[in-house]
């Protein structure tokens, strides 16, 4: 049990150091905890009228720290706590992160030094919400983002207040992609989490499992100028409670017979209405929001996310544009993991250097393997000429059992020259190439 007392004055002691700021930068994780987590911060400095800069980054190298070490003030944000090297920085800094700690010369507002897990407990967008007590429904869209479903803990106390702000509602529904944003049959020909073998890719399936439920595809729309009445195509959110339930049925008897029962239990789970958000889009929903965040920090375009966050004029549609894409490098991604990931004794090691891309290894690993797997997975890209980027997916059994992936890439990083850490239960790593064997060796004898 940690401690909520001591968490939440050390937020509120780091919100009253960045109100004394006069200019600050802002630095933040390109994913979509680190966007949302971003968004907080540049939200809660617009609103008390503040100047500042922000500028995302993939990792705290040596480089960029160079070059920002003349800066006066500076805000992390989903990341610093496990970079050491940001303790020589001499201007004024605040830390908002939730990973394991190295840095310990700042203020941090780390759940860690009050014992919760940033892995599962609390992501950095929860930490910048119980800081600035604001934008509660990025802090919800970063911990879904940060794989922490089910919400526990710090994570569920602040869902209980994003609920009692009328800004949330919870209920227990499929979490396939798209229940609010996409025609029926699309919703089902693009399932991909999970899977849904005989539908997924199978348009003359779709189409019949629909008459063959009874469930109509459109519905009479809005009226459609002279007074003539249109219509349109229904989303899953517009079925009725009936007809959700024979599809849902259905779909989770298909999976169990055709894949297993432990995938057809990922089809159903708590899903997370954003009320204040506009009906009808992405938006609308916690998960599906993440995927657009996610889709813009991994094409290179995290700012446009932060400005997805803070609801600024054609983020929204210009941001949809990339989703396409990053679904199907996605869908793609999953395809080659599924046939060509190995058992190497301890763990499962996914070698997909020029296949899949360093900025959706990690995503690839955490869709395929997730669930009810007993080996923790070592996925394997190319990050440069010469350098290997490393993603490790564990589970939560497999932390409870012990296993705290960030310390041991750490560990194994310092032995082989590479720099690595994270979450017990999902970290990364950047190694030179030639030392991948030293590091497999280092790496399986530490599980």
């Amino acid at each position: 049990m940690g401690n909520e007392q001591g968490f939440f004055a050390r937020c509120a002691e780091a919100r009253e150091a960045i109100g004394a700021m006069r200019a600050p930068l802002v630095v933040h994780h390109y994913d979509c905890d680190g966007i949302t987590s971003g968004s907080i911060v540049c939200g809660s400095l617009e609103k008390m009228g503040k100047p500042f800069r922000a500028q995302s980054v993939r990792k705290l190298d040596a480089e960029f720290l160079a070059s920002i070490s003349q800066e006066p003030e500076i805000i992390f944000v989903d990341l610093g706590s496990g970079t050491a090297e940001i303790d020589s920085l001499q201007g004024n800094v605040v830390v908002i992160d939730h990973h394991q700690q190295k840095s310990k010369a700042h203020l941090q507002a780390n759940p860690h030094e009050f014992g919760f897990d940033g892995g599962t407990d609390i992501s950095a967008a929860g930490c910048a919400y119980f800081v600035f007590k604001d934008f509660v429904e990025l802090g919800i869209v970063g911990a879904i983002g940060d794989v922490q479903a089910p919400l526990r803990s710090l994570n569920a106390l602040m869902l209980s207040q994003a609920v009692s702000q009328g800004a949330i509602s919870v209920e227990k529904d499929i979490l396939l992609f798209g229940r609010n944003s996409r025609p029926l049959k699309q919703f089902l020909l693009y399932a991909d989490e999970p899977y849904l073998p005989g539908i997924t890719g199978q348009d003359d399936a779709c189409s019949a499992l629909l008459q063959e439920l009874g469930i109509e595809q459109k519905q009479k729309g809005a009226a459609q100028g002279n007074g003539g009445s249109g219509e349109k195509w229904r989303a899953y959110s517009d079925l009725t409670f009936s007809e959700r339930r024979a599809l849902v049925s259905s779909l989770a008897k298909l999976v169990a017979m055709r894949s297993s029962p432990e995938t057809a239990k990922r089809l159903v789970g708590d899903t997370y209405n954003l009320l204040r958000m506009p009906q009808g889009t992405l938006l609308r929903d916690a998960s599906e929001f993440s995927t657009l965040l996610n889709a813009c920090g991994r094409n290179d375009r995290p700012e446009l996310g932060v400005s997805v966050c803070l609801q600024r004029a054609g983020a929204y549609d210009e941001a949809q544009s990339l989703l396409a894409e990053h679904r199907k490098n996605l869908r793609a991604g999953i395809d080659f993991a599924s046939k060509n990931t190995q058992d190497a004794g301890k763990f499962l090691l996914l070698d997909a250097r020029g296949v899949i891309p360093d900025s959706i290894i990690g995503v690839v690993a955490g869709m395929l393997f997730a669930g009810s797997r007993k080996k923790p997975i070592l996925a394997l890209s190319l990050e440069a000429p010469g350098k290997i980027k490393l993603s490790t997916r564990g589970t939560r059994g497999l932390v409870e059992a012990g296993l705290n992936l960030g310390k041991i890439l750490s560990e194994c990083c310092a032995q082989v020259g590479g720099v690595g850490g994270g979450h017990n239960i999902a970290a990364g790593a950047s190694i030179p190439e030639e030392k991948l064997d030293d590091f497999l060796k280092e790496f399986s004898a530490r599980l």
